[in-house]
């Protein structure tokens, strides 16, 4: 049987604000266990919430960034769920009126372009961790991440194959980042999916029946996972078995998705509207002074530079991968005569590899913009060649410094002057005229032999251009 996949993310991503959604308690990564739970979070008798204004704006941006409906009003519901790292027996969420409705992702899988709708987006609190494995037996809660505050932003089941769920997962990503609301610090749990994911046969109408993969931490563990559970599923049907609506967990090491419960819906959670919490107005001046703080988003600026610079699609969706990607590539291009496409060469070739072998992120460079620009500067103007413009940029990562400095400190500067370059060749042509009576009786490969020769000669310095040319013209027959 011809089988469609029906795929839908949830997809929790972390905000960026200083203190938690409902306390004052602070926000950041690494305290020591139950540092950061005040008694709002641990839900001690008497205390009572106050919403996070920052976490609003965080929301605000998201949905104008996506073509979204903001609510005027919207209400905050209790979760009400047992567990152990969730001191209240229940979590702030919003279900009935969210603060954002709708709105879509535009991806592109293997040259097709979708546009990804969205269900909503709601502000939540998270809750706490438990820990098992320092424990012998027993399991630890830290509740320094309980009332962290959350975006749950929840597509529409319209993607159709782990790749696309992997696309849209990366490109929204890109934009929470990108709009600074979110790290997207995945190894931290700042950017975290679920995903739903089921089967049914090619042309039927009604949905087969899902199963929710939760807390995947990784694209690769996305579309791993979500691999892994449509063969399950088909081979479970297909053998006369049904799928059961369950919750479950990927296993990586076994390359596995394992029953971890079965899948509650709505009702089993009695969400009922917080008494603590007034509703969420947000007026049009709030979304106006939103709007007009927002960057200029990732897929604007792709189209920019394809339309202003002439570079490909390919060239800009790189460059544009990241706002600190972009913002690098702006910056160096006034210090490299505004040459676009070698900026861009340079950017996704040269520098993206040394950040990746040392594991760092492009605002971390040890090469700066202007420093890079230094270097293809002499370039441009013929001072240096290609390859030793890479023994440059090498010395430039490791050592620092300026490229005009490193090129004069090493004796790099390229000979392009004729007459130095006419005087190399006749020496070799003397030195080797059986070469070049074979040359001159049409044998063209020895060409490469005088190249090869002249430019160990030069120390490696010679114009490979001019070199040529003074070449052709010495070695043609008299």
């Amino acid at each position: 049987m011809d089988w469609e996949v029906v795929i839908g993310l949830e997809t929790h991503a972390q905000l960026a604000t200083h203190s938690k959604i409902f306390s004052g308690a602070s926000t950041a990564f690494g305290a020591a266990p139950n540092a950061q739970a005040c008694a709002v979070d641990l839900a001690l008798p008497g205390v009572l919430p106050v919403l996070n204004r920052a976490a609003v704006d965080c929301a605000i941006r998201f949905g104008l960034s996506t073509g979204a409906t903001i609510a005027s009003r919207s209400i905050f519901a209790r979760k009400n769920y047992f567990y152990p790292d969730l001191p209240k027996g229940y979590q702030i969420s919003q279900y009935e009126i969210p603060v954002v409705s709708g709105g879509a992702m535009v991806i592109e899988v293997e040259g097709r372009v979708r546009h990804v709708r969205l269900t909503r987006a709601h502000l939540e609190e998270d809750a706490g961790k438990s820990l098992h494995e320092d424990f012998h037996g027993l399991s630890g809660i830290d509740l320094n991440r309980a009332g962290t505050p959350l975006l749950e932003i929840v597509s529409e089941p319209d993607l159709r194959s782990a790749a696309e769920a992997v696309a849209y997962a990366r490109a929204l990503h890109r934009l929470v980042t990108w709009i600074g609301i979110c790290d997207g610090n995945m190894q931290e749990g700042s950017f975290r999916c679920d995903a739903n994911v089921s089967v049914r046969p090619r042309g039927q109408e009604e949905l087969g029946t899902r199963c929710e993969i939760k807390n995947l931490n990784s694209f690769r563990f996305l579309e791993k996972a979500i691999e892994y559970e449509i063969r399950r599923q088909i081979e479970l049907i297909e053998a006369g078995g049904a799928v059961v609506q369950e919750t479950r967990l990927y296993d990586p090491d076994r390359d596995e998705t394992r029953s971890m419960r079965s899948k509650e819906d709505a009702q089993d959670y009695r969400y009922f509207p917080d008494p603590d919490l007034l509703p969420l107005s947000i007026e049009a001046v709030w979304i106006d002074r939103v709007r007009a703080e927002l960057p200029e988003l990732p897929d604007a600026m792709q189209q920019r530079f394809t339309d202003d610079f002439g570079l490909s699609m390919y060239d800009a969706g790189v460059l544009t991968a990241s706002r600190d990607m972009a913002r690098y590539f702006l910056d160096l291009l006034p210090c490299a005569e505004n040459d676009a496409k070698l900026c861009a060469n340079w950017v996704s070739g040269e520098l993206a590899a040394a950040l990746h072998r040392e594991s760092l992120e492009i605002q971390d460079s040890r090469v700066s913009p202007q420093q890079l620009g230094g270097l293809l500067k002499r370039i441009q103007d013929g001072t240096i060649s290609g390859k030793m413009a890479k023994e440059l940029f090498d010395a430039l990562w490791q050592e620092g410094g300026e490229a005009d400095a490193l090129i004069e400190a090493r004796g790099l500067k390229q000979i392009s002057d004729v007459s130095s370059l006419e005087r190399i060749v006749e020496a070799l042509m003397a030195e080797h005229p059986a070469q070049v009576a074979e040359y001159r009786a049409g044998k063209e490969k020895v060409f490469g032999f005088f190249v090869g020769r002249a430019m160990k000669a030069s120390g490696g310095r010679a114009n490979p251009e001019q070199l040529n040319a003074v070449l052709k013209q010495r070695l043609k027959a008299e």
